[in-house]
């Protein structure tokens, strides 16, 4: 994986396919690896870049807490997007990475072609309020993220999010939280805990916006009708049999939902989709 540095970040990230970029952002304790049911499909019809957030995968690792803000992270990938030289592009976030894909459009509108927000939410969400995710935090801290990753297996935030428990996304996941500095999940779940909603602002875009959520992912299906209330002209997509990441659920489905809604968004501004 190639890496660009960025005031002094070490940034990794994916990159496949040629023509228009799309950029995808991924979430808490992820990696680009996140994104990987989507690179071979996406990457036939557009540049696809997926980084690696600071403190996860391969990214390096801030030792300020003030680096794991997600205005702090949009910043950063905003810094990556600048030295890749893309000038506009489709964004994409999914979790942690849609509030972040969110705060990058409205501090820079123009450097975007749409807007594509997969199971998150403009708030707190409730995920960053649970006892268990105060007890696996406080894990985290006194013993590491070896016993934060068991303690994870029976809390109640992630019994609602419905992962799929297949053996080999049930490693990806725990490969991909391993990879996760403490610090990072602690400070970016600290942070997203204590960031005030931004759903007013929201009003203020204009670009095309499409919201996919799990219709099985409880804490994200309030949250993002009310991101669609306060979106113009957004669409709003509920995937049947899909949790916390529809990616993985319903490979296929979310691919053709994706790739319709950009090339329709290309199709309207007279680009081409690679």
């Amino acid at each position: 994986m190639p890496t660009v540095t960025v005031n002094g970040l070490d940034l990794h990230y994916r990159e496949a396919g040629s023509g228009i970029p799309l950029f995808l952002i991924h979430g808490h304790t992820g990696s680009s690896r996140s994104w990987e049911p989507c690179l071979p499909v996406l990457s036939q019809r557009y540049r696809v870049i997926a980084p690696d957030l600071p403190g996860h995968g391969l990214s390096g690792r801030p030792s300020d807490p003030a680096a794991y803000a997600p205005e702090a992270m949009a910043e950063a990938l905003y810094g990556l997007m600048e030295e890749l030289g893309l000038e506009r592009c489709h964004l994409a976030g999914h979790s942690m990475g849609g509030m972040i894909a969110m705060l990058l459009a409205l501090a820079h509108p123009e450097r975007l072609r749409s807007l594509m927000l997969i199971s998150t939410s403009a708030e707190a969400p409730e995920t960053a309020r649970t006892p268990g995710r105060a007890r696996v935090l406080q894990i985290a801290r006194e013993q590491g993220m070896e016993a934060a990753w068991e303690a994870l297996q029976t809390a109640d935030y992630v019994a609602a999010a419905r992962f799929p428990d297949r053996p080999d996304l049930v490693q990806l996941r725990r490969e991909q939280f391993l990879m996760t500095a403490r610090e990072a999940f602690i400070h970016c779940s600290e942070a997203v805990a204590r960031h005030p909603p931004f759903l007013r602002d929201l009003e203020r875009l204009s670009l095309p916006v499409l919201i996919v959520c799990g219709e099985d992912d409880t804490f994200f299906v309030e949250p993002s009708r009310r991101m669609h209330q306060h979106l113009r002209g957004s669409q709003l997509v509920f995937m049947p049999g899909c949790g916390h990441r529809p990616q993985f659920d319903r490979t296929e489905e979310f691919n053709r939902i994706v790739l319709d809604f950009l090339q329709r968004v290309d199709a309207a501004s007279g680009a081409g989709g690679g």
